[in-house]
């Protein structure tokens, strides 16, 4: 009898610890199948055990699955408020500040909030923990390499001091790569930070079930500092923020209670 997905979903977790049943099956079980659809497998089973012996197979199924599409300063209106009321608001009552970019991708959001926290503090005293479930993005991250399209939305006055083109690609400056901190980091799984006075988690909610989502909620809240603010992606907003000991203070901003 062939597998069925559900099949397919455990054994992956058993292989990789990775958990797919707490992503929305639909878009997930899509992917997959165009995955091995592609690579000319034709069922669940067959696929798995190639993937038990293919270490390149393995790793390109792990950086498929990864959802990873990111932009520096992606939605600018929310990093002007950023700017403007919670980093000021965070200053005021923390003073130095502890800050986790969850879900980073390929670097451009904690090089963001590096490159907007060099103007309240020096970039010496600015230090970003950044954390992925794809090593490849990390990888990727680290060398900090960027096509312009990336770039934007980003105020020009950080394209010219903290970018060097070469050729055709944004090479970011080792002044802001210096001041994050990257980490491997499964969201499900992981142990998470603690004591942070702000997290920024955008956009990757969205690929989470429902039941996921309240866990991930739960464990951030506990992961703030007291006062401490999570920062979410634009379709993201929390409809019961109150359930995770959260109180919306601006839109997509949220605070520990």
């Amino acid at each position: 009898m062939s597998w069925t997905y559900d099949d397919f979903t455990k054994a992956v977790f058993n292989l990789t610890k990775i958990d797919l049943s707490s992503y929305k099956e639909r878009q997930m079980k899509r992917r997959i199948d165009s995955l091995i659809s592609r690579n000319n497998f034709r069922q669940y089973e067959e696929y798995y055990k190639a993937l038990q012996t293919d270490k390149d197979l393995l790793e390109k199924f792990l950086n498929y699955i990864t959802i990873n599409v990111s932009e520096f300063y992606r939605n600018p209106g929310q990093w002007e408020v950023l700017r403007e009321h919670i980093i000021p608001m965070l200053i005021e009552k923390h003073g130095k500040l502890k800050i986790w970019s969850a879900a980073s991708s390929t670097g451009e959001e904690p090089y963001s909030v590096v490159m907007l926290l060099q103007e309240f503090f020096p970039l010496e005293d600015i230090k970003v923990i950044a954390t992925d479930i794809d090593k490849e993005a990390i990888r990727k991250a680290k060398e900090g390499l960027y096509l312009e399209k990336s770039l934007q939305s980003l105020p020009r006055e950080y394209i010219s001091k903290f970018f060097t083109v070469e050729e055709e690609l944004f090479r970011i400056d080792d002044r802001i790569k210096e001041r994050v901190e990257f980490r491997h980091h499964d969201l499900l799984m992981d142990p998470y930070p603690n004591n942070c006075h702000l997290i920024i988690c955008r956009n990757v909610m969205i690929y989470f079930t429902e039941e996921a989502k309240n866990k991930l909620y739960v464990k951030f809240g506990e992961a703030l500092a007291d006062d401490g603010v999570l920062f979410v992606g634009n379709t993201e907003q929390i409809i019961f923020p109150h359930k995770y000991k959260l109180k919306s203070i601006r839109t997509f901003f949220y605070k520990k209670m």
